[in-house]
């Protein structure tokens, strides 16, 4: 890839983001504001996949199909357009980009341009051992991991989203070191600013939202609220998705005192219901992955400036040091260890209007911005 002294010295990089990337993903908006604002020349060709899709573990299979016939049909017109476009510095590939660079990979040789693929995590550590909807040995599992070990032969450059994950990576895949690396998700402040303390109320107001994937925690998340019995602890949980089905019965069968279950709220009204709670909550999952991952509501709710109970691991590790104030870090699927962080966080209400301020400098924009930049202009043997 160009080097640093080269693009400082002379011009910026052009930069073209290829692909189908997910744009209705954080992860794909904050990449492209950062590139947008790290001075690059920036263009796109895009073709919308995956729009509508939140949870793509729960689409049907007619619609699987469609979306993938649909996925497959928009090739030729990408590559078209590249063949037609200037040739830049680098190419960027986006969220969910295991198909791209594979279609990229002849085409970008030919015309002698690094690939940066923003893999971001692991297709097959997702299906087989984090949702486990393929057994390990299962035919499938085998080609898709197959599959991720050539797209990151394909690609200059891979990037996750913590280190952790560009470790498993780095080992799953016997990718050298320097070809692997991360970059955090991030929060898109303007969605989620900072917000005042809360008033303080008889009862307090516990929030989690998400999909319910086996990442999140979900039933620890209920039995939680469980234990709470009579205390004065409201719990709101917003989202649905794979797990939703064994949390409905797990309700029916012996309902908590206090907890509302919402399925669906607006995108923008996620801030107003994070401002009206006094701890939120980020992932509980047993899974390695849960353990490596930082998820988007961690990062949105480091932003808002909330008190946060989240499972530790080694990625919220790589951001959150240890006796960082107003966040409670627990064992993974431990109920009574999340209550106990969640009642000594409310025992210091209310939170002080500049909570998380030096960990939201860590993944703002102009860091990310900076770390994007970096990855861009870091030289790679290939």
């Amino acid at each position: 890839m160009p080097s640093a002294q080269t693009a400082s010295s002379q011009r910026p990089l052009d930069v073209l983001v290829w692909g189908t990337c997910d744009l209705g993903k954080p992860r794909t908006r904050l990449m492209l504001a950062a590139l947008e604002r790290s001075g690059a020349e920036l263009t796109q060709i895009h073709a919308p996949v995956w729009e509508g899709v939140d949870d793509k573990s729960v689409i049907g299979k007619g619609a699987a199909l469609k979306r993938g016939l649909r996925w497959l049909a928009a090739y030729p017109g990408l590559i078209w357009r590249l063949l037609r476009a200037p040739r830049p510095d680098v190419i960027v590939v986006g969220y969910l980009g295991q198909l791209d660079v594979l279609v990229l990979w002849p085409f970008a040789r030919l015309r002698g341009v690094p690939v940066v693929w923003d893999a971001f995590l692991s297709l097959h550590d997702t299906i087989v051992a984090d949702r486990r909807k393929l057994g390990p040995r299962h035919p499938l599992a085998r080609l898709i991991r197959a599959w991720e070990w050539l797209a990151c032969r394909a690609a200059t450059r891979v990037v996750l989203d913590t280190e952790a994950q560009a470790d498993l990576f780095r080992d799953t895949y016997r990718l050298p070191p320097d070809k692997v690396t991360s970059a955090f998700v991030g929060a898109e402040a303007t969605a989620f600013p900072a917000l005042p303390p809360r008033d303080p109320e008889t009862r307090a107001k516990v929030l989690f939202y998400g999909q319910f994937i086996p990442l999140h925690g979900i039933a620890t998340i209920v039995e939680a609220a469980r234990l709470a019995g009579d205390r004065p602890i409201d719990w709101e949980v917003i989202g649905t998705g794979q797990m939703a089905g064994e949390i409905r019965d797990n309700l029916a069968a012996d309902p908590p005192a206090a907890l509302d279950w919402v399925e669906w709220v607006p995108y923008p009204e996620l801030a107003q219901r994070i401002a009206g709670a006094d701890v939120c909550l980020g992932v509980f999952g047993t899974s390695d992955k849960a353990g490596r991952v930082i998820p988007n509501k961690v990062f949105q709710i480091l932003s808002a400036g909330r008190p946060l109970v989240t499972r530790d691991g080694p990625g919220i590790r790589e951001l959150v040091p240890a006796g960082a104030p107003g966040i409670g870090l627990v064992p993974p699927g431990d109920p009574a260890a999340l209550l106990t962080a969640v009642e000594l966080l409310l025992a210091e209400a209310p939170c002080p209007p500049d909570l998380h301020a030096e960990l939201r400098a860590r993944f703002s924009l102009d860091a990310l911005t900076a770390r994007w930049d970096t990855i861009l202009h870091s030289p790679v043997k290939d």
